[in-house]
């Protein structure tokens, strides 16, 4: 079955602010990351969340016990303009009896084959990943 499009709207409120609508949620998009995420940090964030969603998902479903999981990212830029994402580091810190074996596939499914944010983005992009597990 085919996925649908993604359909979002934007509506300017003031400075470069804007009430952002997709499906039923709501949100804020700030250029000044005052209000809200600036364009930027909302695709850094998705790049996270997708990667994260993927993880904790494959990690489950092997039935491994997932007790915790955060991911921190740090995305570097382009200093010239348009200051494009040129790099990204994600740690994702997975806490259960999960074998660090299961968590290093879950990463390497999701960067590879599932995450739909990083296969959208520029290839040229250096992603690197680190994980550890506590108990």
């Amino acid at each position: 079955m085919a996925k649908p499009p993604v359909v979002a709207d934007l509506v300017w409120t003031e400075g470069l602010r804007f009430d952002a609508t997709s499906a039923r949620i709501k949100t804020v998009v700030d250029g000044d990351s005052n209000a809200g995420p600036s364009p930027v940090q909302m695709l850094v964030l998705g790049l996270a969340g997708c990667m994260a969603a993927d993880v904790v998902d494959i990690v489950r479903k092997g039935r491994h016990p997932l007790a915790g999981f955060s991911v921190h990212i740090v995305a570097e830029r382009a200093q010239e303009t348009p200051a494009r994402l040129v790099g990204a580091r994600l740690h994702f810190r997975v806490r259960g009896e999960v074998p660090a074996a299961a968590v290093d596939r879950a990463i390497t499914l999701s960067r590879e084959k599932y995450c739909s944010v990083w296969h959208s983005l520029r290839q040229d992009i250096d992603l690197t990943t680190t994980f550890d597990v506590t108990a």
